[in-house]
C-alpha cells in the first residue's frame, strides 16, 4: 500500500482529501503546516507528498525547498495544492521542482489521476537497471513513456573498435555520450610536457564522455579502446532530453553517472599523494576491481607497461622495476605482457 503525506492547514480540505485517498486504498498521514510536514516526511518517507502552498509556520514553497535539500526526501514526488491560479504561482512551484500542481477546488478523479500518474512515473525511475545493453535499453524505453520524452531517438549507434582505435580525440567536439557494451576503454590526457596520463578506465556497463558535453566544451582527453570493443554512442539530443526535460529522469540518470565521478576523484587524489610503489599497487588493484570477471580465482590482463605507467603517472622504466619487486614479493605473476594478481589483499593494503 502506497503511503501519501498530505500537508494542509484547512481542516475540511484535509479531512475530505484524506477520506478520498483512504477510499482509493492509500495509506494516508497528515500534517497541519509545512514545518510539521517536513518533519513527518523525513520520519515516514512517504511515496508521495501532497502539499498546500498558503500555510502558517512554513508555507508549501518552504517545505519543498527543505525537502529537496535532503537526499532522503528529494526524490519523493511532490504535488502542490492551492486556491491561487495565477501563472506566477504555478511557475514558482514548478521551477522549484514540484512534479504537479492542482488548483482548488478539484474533484476526486482529477486528484487520483494526478497521484496515479506521479507514482507510476516514480516507480519506473526507482527501478535498478542492469548495467548492460539490455538494462540501458530498458532505461531509455521506460523514459520514453514519460510524455516529455516520447521523441527520444529510437536508435543508438553501435560502433566497433579494434584495440588502440580512438573513440574520440582530445580537442574534438562531443556529439553524444558513450556506453561500453563490450570491451575496455581508457581515457587519457596529455600534459604540457607531452606526457600522457590515463585518467579513466571503463568497462562494460560504463558511461563516458559526458562531462565535456555537459560543459559545452571540447574533449579534454582522448578515449581509446584497450582491446576490441563495442561502444554505443547516444546522441546529445537524447542525452539532453534525459537531463533537462524531466526532473525524475535527470535524478536517475545523474545517479547512474555519479559513480564514475566519485571513482575518478578518488583515484586522482591517490595519484597526487601516494608513492610510486603505492600507486602501482593501486593501479593493479583498480584494474582487478574494474575488469576481473565473476567466478575467476585471480585477475589476469594483458596490459602494456606504457599504459600502466600512464595510469600511475611515472616513467615506464620505473613501473617495470616496481613490477619486478612485486613479482619477487609474490604479489603478482608476469608472463610476457600479461600480469596476474596473486595476492590482491596485500596489494590493496600496501603501505607507502
Amino acid at each position: 500500500m502506497k503511503k501519501i503525506l498530505l500537508i494542509e492547514d484547512n481542516f475540511d480540505v484535509r479531512e475530505n482529501t484524506a477520506e478520498i485517498l483512504i477510499l482509493a486504498n492509500y495509506n494516508v498521514i497528515t500534517a497541519v503546516n509545512g514545518k510539521e510536514g517536513v518533519e513527518m516526511a523525513q520520519k515516514e518517507k512517504p511515496d508521495l507528498i501532497i502539499c498546500d502552498i498558503m500555510m502558517p509556520v512554513l508555507d508549501g514553497h518552504g517545505a519543498l525547498h527543505l525537502l529537496s535539500k535532503n537526499a532522503e526526501t528529494s526524490s519523493i514526488p511532490f504535488i502542490f495544492l492551492t486556491a491561487k491560479a495565477e501563472r506566477s504561482d504555478f511557475r514558482k512551484g514548478m521551477e522549484m521542482g514540484a512534479d504537479d500542481y492542482l488548483t482548488k477546488p478539484f474533484d476526486d478523479v482529477e486528484l487520483l489521476n494526478a497521484i496515479e500518474s506521479r507514482l507510476k512515473k516514480n516507480d519506473i525511475l526507482k527501478r535498478e537497471f542492469t548495467k548492460n545493453v539490455s538494462g540501458i535499453d530498458d532505461f531509455f524505453n521506460e523514459a520514453k513513456g514519460i510524455d516529455s520524452l516520447k521523441k527520444l531517438s529510437e536508435e543508438r549507434e553501435l560502433r566497433t573498435y579494434k584495440k588502440k582505435d580512438d573513440i574520440y580525440k582530445e580537442g574534438g567536439y562531443p556529439k553524444g555520450i558513450y556506453f561500453v557494451s563490450k570491451g575496455k576503454v581508457k581515457v587519457t590526457q596529455t600534459s604540457n610536457s607531452g606526457k600522457e596520463l590515463i585518467t579513466e578506465l571503463h568497462n562494460e556497463g560504463d558511461f563516458f564522455g559526458y562531462l565535456s558535453l555537459l560543459q559545452g566544451e571540447k574533449y579534454m582527453g582522448s578515449a581509446t579502446a584497450l582491446e576490441d570493443s563495442e561502444v554505443y554512442m547516444i546522441p546529445k539530443e537524447d542525452f539532453f532530453s534525459l537531463i533537462y526535460k524531466n526532473a525524475e529522469v535527470s535524478r536517475k540518470f545523474i545517479e547512474i553517472l555519479s559513480n564514475n565521478l566519485i571513482e575518478k576523484e578518488d583515484r586522482l587524489v591517490k595519484l597526487a599523494y601516494n608513492s610510486v610503489r603505492k600507486r602501482v599497487a593501486e593501479a593493479l588493484v583498480n584494474l582487478s576491481d574494474k575488469y576481473k570477471k565473476e567466478g575467476d580465482t585471480k585477475f589476469s590482463m594483458n596490459v602494456s607497461r606504457e599504459d600502466l605507467a600512464n595510469m600511475v603517472g611515472t616513467a615506464t622504466e620505473t613501473v617495470i622495476r616496481t613490477l619486478s619487486d612485486f613479482k619477487e614479493e609474490k604479489l603478482i605473476e608476469i608472463a610476457g605482457s600479461t600480469i596476474s594478481v596473486v595476492n590482491y589483499d596485500k596489494l590493496a593494503n600496501l603501505r607507502n
